[in-house]
């Protein structure tokens, strides 16, 4: 027992230091890896779910990319049929426009000229008649007539609107124009090209009426050629009661063209 001591007692200090220390980094070298153990295996553990979702994540927003650009293409697509039903309705509303002005259901304004056929003040000849000193439906529709054929575009009787469906109809000593009452002074107001005036009056055909009525029965015809024309809209019916339209001839009984079979 003395002689252990004596040895213990015969190593120098520092050595036992070193032994302590030695021992001491031992114990936290063997804590270390004892601790790396679980959490190299928990990280390996959690690592696999973490890939499966953020992969499925992925396909999931490529399948939504995919969806997008679909329906960024429908959406391309339905615009370009608007646009182009835009331009077929703007199409069919310029024809219906133009249907309208042709039926005169639009009000005109433009340049043009007014007649006015006013009654004769000279007295009637022995054996003459009444009637022939008289403005009628004859020199009404004669004038509109010759202003057809002179370019006019429009075209109105005291304020009617002569229309393709119009009569003018003597009714007394006044006129029956659409289905209003006209009485004399008739003024008969067209539009039409800057030389209405000059194709009017270098007509034959009005020459000629004019000669007839105004030279040999005092019918008074004047002309004017104000800035600018008015014409109103018709404001009677279009009901058609005993038209129907016509069938083409190319077409068969059941209105498909010949050879082919209806239906």
């Amino acid at each position: 027992m003395s002689s252990a001591v004596g040895r213990l007692r015969a190593i120098p200090s520092w050595q036992v230091t070193l032994g302590v220390a030695l021992l001491a980094l031992g114990f936290l070298i063997a804590a270390q890896l004892a601790s790396e153990g679980p959490r190299v295996r928990y990280s390996t553990q959690e690592r696999t779910p973490l890939v499966e979702t953020a992969t499925g994540l992925q396909t999931e927003q490529d399948g939504l990319k995919a969806r997008i650009l679909e329906i960024r293409r429908q959406i391309q697509a339905v615009e370009d049929q608007g646009a182009g039903a835009a331009d077929l309705v703007r199409e069919l509303n310029a024809k219906l426009q133009g249907a309208r002005v042709a039926a005169g259901l639009i009000a005109l304004t433009g340049s043009g000229i007014v007649l006015q056929l006013e009654d004769s003040k000279e007295p009637v000849p022995p054996g003459g008649s009444e009637s022939d000193y008289l403005v009628g439906s004859r020199d009404v529709r004669a004038v509109v007539e010759e202003l057809w054929n002179a370019g006019a575009e429009a075209i109105a009787v005291n304020g009617e609107r002569i229309t393709p469906t119009s009569a003018i109809i003597d009714i007394g000593t006044s006129l029956l124009v659409n289905s209003a009452y006209l009485a004399p002074p008739y003024q008969v107001s067209a539009i039409g090209p800057d030389d209405l005036y000059d194709r009017l009056s270098a007509s034959p055909g009005f020459i000629d009426f004019v000669r007839a009525r105004s030279d040999g029965y005092g019918i008074r015809v004047s002309i004017a050629e104000p800035t600018s024309v008015d014409i109103p809209a018709f404001v009677g019916t279009v009901t058609l009661r005993y038209s129907r339209p016509l069938a083409s001839p190319s077409a068969g009984p059941s209105g498909a063209p010949s050879g082919v079979p209806g239906g």
